[in-house]
């Protein structure tokens, strides 16, 4: 190819900006650590979130005691936290852990009195199992790193019942709110510029029909993962989601049987046909992909890929 030349005087071409090549990087890896007492849930949630090149499980922990030193010893971007563990307990150590990682909850318990004290104590999100895909738990480990909080359905409608039981009110500006109470419409800055025409009375609101329907109809529609649908995908039996759920709770196959009032022979069937319909050999592939259902896309192995450390 031939040398370019400029004569002098000549104005030589720019070179291109970086601009006119942007570049992307991958996002950072995040360091997680996973504390829940279940061996079972923790393989499979390693197995997940290890196979993801953006993230790195750097520890698992069996208790609150064992999080806490892990935590400080790795000092993790994100450490996801069970409740219920024997000894030191999810909620006992979750003051602790804060000092130290940005903590989410993810957890069975779904109940609103934990899930509150579990954010009053400092806790980022929480997310309960069965309630969110590969990488619907993937952008929530993120938003928590980024200090954004993160909620499945079960925690925010707890959150809802727990504004709507409180008989405080709050102290909104003067007139707002007390239309119907005062007869008075409220005349205070409007957001938009359009003026609406008020009547000259106010309604009685004792004997308005479409104030007297159930409060239900005036609820947010607060999202809502399609769990039930999504495991009918698999096309397990009753009985087999019965044993997958008791599987997924950490159960032996002795303890599957005395629950549900059968043999450990059948027991080992049904896990045998659980087994091939979630295309799983182990349970804690199996279990990694039932806790994590909710997706779209029916038999999709849970995290989209072979159940491994990444």
């Amino acid at each position: 190819m031939p040398e370019a030349r400029y004569e002098k005087g000549t104005a030589v071409p720019p070179l291109p900006s970086e601009a006119a090549f942007p570049m992307s990087f991958p996002p950072p890896v995040l360091r997680v650590v996973i504390v829940d007492d279940n061996p079972v849930v923790r393989a499979g949630l390693t197995a997940l979130l290890g196979s993801r090149a953006d993230i790195d499980v750097v520890a698992e922990a069996n208790d609150g005691r064992q999080a806490l030193a892990v935590a400080e010893h790795f000092r993790p971007d994100v450490v996801l936290l069970d409740v219920r563990m024997p000894g030191v307990d999810g909620l006992s150590a979750l003051p602790h852990l804060v000092k130290v990682a940005p903590v989410m909850m993810l957890t069975y318990s779904r109940e609103s009195e934990i899930v509150q004290e579990a954010l009053r104590l400092g806790a980022g999100g929480y997310v309960v199992h069965g309630e969110f895909t590969s990488d619907q738990l993937v952008c929530a480990v993120r938003d928590i790193k980024e200090g954004r909080a993160h909620f499945t359905a079960s925690a925010q409608n707890a959150l809802l019942a727990h504004m709507r039981a409180d008989t405080g009110a709050a102290e909104l500006p003067e007139g707002l709110g007390s239309a119907y109470a005062t007869g008075v419409p409220y005349a205070g800055h409007r957001a938009t510029a359009h003026t609406p025409e008020y009547p000259k009375s106010m309604p009685d609101v004792s004997s308005s029909s479409h104030l007297s329907a159930s409060p239900s109809h005036l609820q947010p529609n607060v999202p809502q993962y399609p769990l039930e649908r999504e495991r009918q995908a698999y096309g397990l039996s009753a009985r087999e989601v019965e044993v997958m759920d008791l599987i997924a709770a950490g159960m032996s196959n002795q303890q599957i049987a005395a629950t549900c009032f059968i043999s450990e022979k059948t027991v080992k069937n049904h896990i045998n046909r659980i087994f091939a319909k979630l295309h799983s050999t182990t349970r804690s592939e199996a279990i990694a992909r039932w806790v994590g259902t909710a997706r779209s896309g029916g038999r999709r192995g849970f995290g989209g890929g072979v159940m491994g450390r990444g």
